[in-house]
């Protein structure tokens, strides 16, 4: 792997590492969600919810648009699919091939 790839691993497992976050990345991947609509799911302040939410796009498992005032938060299955190509990847080498 390059560095970049190496980054791009680091940035994806530290966004899933946290339970908050796999929820989000969870309920975005199975639609589109407001950041407020996100943010009343959970016992932590809206600002809190949103720190989550710029892990989880810094590191490509979500993306936001805005829509009038609201952002609207969804799922990236290309960057799942990449964290599946990597622990593949890890079982391989674990398998010995």
């Amino acid at each position: 792997m390059t560095d970049e790839d190496e980054d791009r691993a680091d940035a994806l497992f530290h966004a899933l590492a946290d339970r908050t976050r796999r929820d989000i990345t969870r309920r975005v991947l199975a639609g589109e969600h407001s950041v407020s609509a996100l943010a009343a799911k959970y016992e932590m302040s809206f600002a809190a919810v949103q720190k989550h939410v710029a892990v989880l796009e810094k590191s490509g498992l979500l993306t936001k648009r805005r829509s009038g005032r609201e952002q609207l938060a969804s799922g990236e299955v290309a960057a799942v699919r990449s964290v599946a190509s990597m622990l593949t990847e890890l079982e391989q080498v674990w398998r010995g091939h």
